[in-house]
């Protein structure tokens, strides 16, 4: 009485209409991909890079502030490694990738 008969659903005749309401099926989600990556993924790849050519560009002299907020001058570059000077005659060693960016001549005094 209160609940009326269900039927079930008849499958669909050709079987190129399966075929294409499973690329349909597919589209959001490749759409969704492709948004993705031009929103999120190809901006990372690139500040990556200009991370990168900053770092291998680094020459001795220069005036840097790390990741961590400390601002120094380069005083002696290695491979992975770059010695910065804090305050008058403390150096300190930290990585090269640590480095977050190079800051104009005469910033620190």
């Amino acid at each position: 009485m209160l609940i009326s008969s269900a039927y079930a659903q008849t499958a669909p005749a050709a079987a190129g209409g399966d075929m294409m309401s499973s690329v349909t099926s597919l589209l959001p989600l490749v759409l969704m991909f492709v948004v993705l990556y031009f929103v999120m993924i190809r901006p990372q790849m690139k500040r990556q890079k200009e991370h990168r050519t900053m770092i291998e560009a680094l020459a001795k002299g220069d005036e840097i502030a790390t990741t961590g907020g400390m601002l120094g001058r380069v005083t002696k570059l290695g491979d992975n490694f770059l010695n910065l000077e804090v305050a008058q005659g403390v150096e300190v060693q930290v990585q090269r990738a640590a480095v977050a960016q190079v800051l104009p001549k005469g910033t620190i005094k």
